[in-house]
């Protein structure tokens, strides 16, 4: 279950997202419309990992997010985001999930069947005000034939899996689809 607060953010998720579409080479400047997000949990309960679809021009950009309460340490931590002030939590650092450990070992959790998206609570304080309905649903997806691999497999011994980017072109015999109002796509696949 993800605890989302009933909070002031700043920046705001729109703006999060434009940050990060407007300054990656493979990003976009057009005009952006949010399909929807889904979260996951992190097991250790420390990082917020959310996952928006988000459609600029012509394609429709997968855009994984974490949410941390410090910064990544060591020599070669990817940069944030940026910073965004939570009137709850207070400074989150933001990151491109597809460079975070904890994000990439969520959907190797969700491709083996072992990891669910997050149901969604909303808090104040501490009491559940609200359930959240998904705007995006997730289901694997696993070919006749086929077997899921373990995340062990996954992570440990190094079979390679893809996170999708942008959504359109991805497959494998192990899919992670989202669906979402009016569509949907692969997001990550073995």
């Amino acid at each position: 279950m993800a605890i989302i607060y009933k909070a002031e953010l700043s920046p705001t998720k729109p703006e999060v997202l434009r940050t990060l579409l407007t300054s990656r080479a493979w990003g976009s400047e057009a005009e952006q419309t949010i399909l929807g997000a889904y979260r996951f949990d992190d097991p250790a309960g420390e990082v917020g990992v959310e996952c928006h679809l988000v459609r600029a021009g012509e394609s429709i950009y997968h855009l994984p997010l974490t949410y941390r309460p410090s910064p990544l340490g060591g020599e070669d931590a990817p940069e944030p985001v940026l910073t965004m002030e939570h009137s709850v939590l207070g400074t989150r650092y933001v990151y491109d999930g597809l460079e975070d450990e904890v994000a990439l070992e969520c959907f190797a959790r969700a491709l083996a069947g072992e990891q669910q998206q997050a149901e969604l609570d909303i808090y104040e304080g501490d009491t559940v005000v609200d359930h959240r309905r998904q705007t995006v649903t997730l289901r694997l997806e696993v070919d006749e034939g086929e077997q899921a691999p373990s995340s062990t497999v996954l992570l440990e011994d190094g079979e390679p899996f893809t996170i999708a980017r942008t959504l359109g072109d991805l497959d494998g015999t192990v899919r992670l689809v989202a669906a979402w109002d009016g569509g949907e796509g692969v997001v990550a696949a073995v």
